[in-house]
């Protein structure tokens, strides 16, 4: 399976996106595409999409921790690592 939320993907792209997903609401793209296919998928948008785009890929992976996490020029969210583990940053709390 494969996840992705865009910020503002270029129209071709968009448009070749509607290929391989299903896009459940604006900018958010859904596939269970076989593993050789969301490789494709995530180089395609890897190396077509600006910085503008803004976006997070979530990818499934058959080891763990089960997903992979890649971002598209500059994402809303910023990424971290734990222990091997990818997670998505909600809220930065400020230590007083």
């Amino acid at each position: 399976m494969i996840v992705v939320v865009a910020n503002n993907l270029p129209p071709a792209v968009r448009g070749r996106m509607k290929l391989w997903f299903v896009e459940p609401r604006a900018n958010v793209y859904v596939s269970g595409v076989k593993d050789a296919v969301a490789n494709h998928v995530v180089d395609y948008l890897l190396s077509h999409c600006s910085a503008e785009a803004g976006g997070i890929i979530f990818k499934s992976l058959p080891c763990p921790p089960g997903y992979e996490i890649r971002t598209i020029g500059l994402p809303d969210k910023k990424l971290c690592e734990i222990s091997g583990l990818q997670l998505v940053i909600e809220k930065i709390l400020e230590s007083n």
